[in-house]
């Protein structure tokens, strides 16, 4: 299906996003910055969205022409005042718990980095109230479908599956699997669940409650930021426990990649770039290379290899690995700039490091919206040497604004990077550097072949270009979800991801997601997660 006959379909649809984030509201990271900027490329499409939101002091303080439009007594325990309003030309719901949003820190934990205890009422709240809408508890607007992302609003799905009545469809958005909201199995009661959904075919998981799950396994469709992470979930590697259960359910499951807000990313227009500058611009980049050098109180010298970082400062991004190597990165004529924060042990290894190489590294070790534009703007490589990557926006950042990615060949990373190998380079299509498996030597000798190329100033000012030039908007992206609304709300047939005879017939989906199912199971058993002993008192898929 083209994206000009998605967008000539009847009808504008309206959709129903239920997160915990959106940029520039209140943001952790990627999943607050594509549920903020989706929305706006769908509109293009006919598709109008209205995001529920935690009633957060900062999404509140932001809400203008707001009104109430709806006031719930005893939601879990809770009195809940919906209100409807504008911010940015975002049509947002927000759910007002004063009790349970209302407090400093970030959206789910204190300024100490501890986790809020109730977080498992704070979300299953929202997620109630986004299951009442989808069943129409709104006279003045209805979603055709509703979009979840994440653990924080998976339960929705859990809510409709379990009263049983008519509602709007569900898509889950699978943004990281690792984050599985887990509670202990006696919060049941307190959220809202029936007994005998803490069973194999409902939300038990190693013999407590995963949110996750009952997206997992009663959306009617899923979808992963990648389409190689929509493979790799699938696999024990990379599955966190859920592969079994994906592969069942792969008929419904495929891979968007996110997209970027490109008048966010624009450098020609970026407040904090420094000096702007267009595609191919390398006198630009360079004087922001010299500004970002001395703010940072590194030597001001053009051909130092300029690396730098912006991330959450953890394993699973692969810092301790880049910790590893920084001597031996020092051997060479390189700097590197870190911004961001996370791990205290990894934190307090860069500081260490900075400590011996004053000259060659700087670290700023706090979030930093502004400093990530400006290094993009400025440094000659961004690493990103995660050990799993669902899509990463890094990359697309890095892409847009010339800084050549060295990245783990991993989920979304591999799926946006032509790696500058020698055919490759020769065809004139290579745009960044990947490397595997993620480990510090793949990722020194990834790093020393970006700087033999760096050398090279036409093959290097290619990389830059053909990154820059590389589509990172959310034009095509956004079709695809349209398209996938359209599907679920009848406008358009089913598009399964098997050829299968099997494959079941949409209103099956749709209305019996785990009936069909275990239908599909018992029909054909190699379509994966069979139990093994271990596990048969959790009954847990593997």
């Amino acid at each position: 299906m083209t994206q000009t006959s998605v967008a000539m379909l009847p009808a504008n649809l309206n959709v129903l996003s239920v997160a915990s984030e959106m940029y520039p509201l209140i943001k952790t990271g990627g999943l607050g910055d594509v549920v903020g900027s989706l929305p706006g490329a769908l509109r293009s499409y006919g598709i109008k969205t209205h995001t529920l939101l935690p009633g957060y002091p900062s999404v509140m303080e932001a809400l203008k022409e707001c009104r109430v439009i709806k006031q719930f007594e005893n939601v879990l325990g809770h009195t809940v005042t919906l209100w409807e309003g504008v911010t940015k030309d975002r049509a947002l719901f927000v759910v007002d718990v004063p009790a349970l949003y209302d407090r400093a820190g970030s959206p789910y934990g204190s300024s100490t980095g501890q986790d809020w205890p109730d977080n498992g009422i704070r979300y299953a709240v929202l997620a109630r109230i986004g299951a009442f809408i989808a069943q129409g508890c709104l006279d003045h607007w209805q979603p055709a479908v509703v979009q979840t992302h994440d653990w924080h609003s998976a339960l929705v799905a859990a809510y409709l599956h379990y009263d049983g009545v008519k509602a709007a469809p569900v898509s889950h958005v699978i943004h990281n699997l690792a984050f599985q909201g887990i509670f202990p199995r006696e919060k049941l009661e307190e959220f809202g669940l029936p007994v005998h959904a803490f069973a194999l075919e409902g939300l038990e998981y190693y013999g407590q409650i995963s949110f996750l799950k009952s997206a997992l396994l009663f959306a009617n469709r899923l979808t992963a930021v990648s389409p190689t992470y929509a493979e790799e979930i699938q696999t024990p590697a990379l599955g966190m426990g859920f592969d079994g259960l994906l592969r069942n359910r792969s008929i419904v499951l495929n891979g968007i990649l996110n997209g970027l807000d490109l008048s966010e990313w624009d450098p020609m227009t970026d407040p904090a770039v420094t000096f702007p500058y267009a595609v191919g611009d390398n006198v630009g980049r360079r004087a922001n290379k010299r500004v970002l050098q001395a703010e940072f109180g590194l030597p001001q010298t053009a051909d130092t290899f300029l690396l730098g970082l912006v991330s959450r400062l953890t394993s699973q991004k692969g810092v301790d690995i880049l910790a590893e190597i920084v001597p031996r990165l020092f051997e060479w004529n390189m700097q590197l700039i870190v911004v961001g924060v996370g791990d205290r042990e990894i934190m307090r290894s860069l500081a260490e490091l900075q400590s011996r190489y004053p000259h060659q590294l700087a670290c700023h070790l706090n979030y930093s919206e502004i400093l990530g534009h400006k290094l993009h703007s400025a440094v000659d490589a961004s690493l990103i040497p995660s050990r799993f990557e669902p899509c990463g926006l890094t990359q697309l950042h890095a892409l847009r604004y010339g800084s050549v990615p060295i990245a783990a060949r991993v989920g979304g990373l591999s799926d946006t990077i032509v790696d500058a190998n020698a055919a490759a380079i020769a065809e004139g299509v290579a745009n960044g550097i990947l490397f595997a498996p993620t480990n510090s030597e793949t990722l020194l000798a990834a790093v020393r072949r970006a700087y033999v190329l760096f050398q090279q100033k036409s093959v290097w000012a290619r990389l830059q270009r053909n990154g820059a030039l590389h589509d990172v908007s959310w034009e095509g992206k956004a079709a695809d979800y349209a398209q996938l609304f359209r599907e679920l709300a009848g406008y358009l047939p089913f598009h399964h991801n098997t050829h299968d005879e099997m494959a079941p017939r949409r209103g099956d989906i749709l209305q019996h997601p785990f009936r069909t199912l275990r239908r599909i199971q018992s029909a054909r058993m190699p379509l994966g997660g069979q139990k093994s002993e271990s596990l048969k008192q959790t009954g847990t898929y593997v």
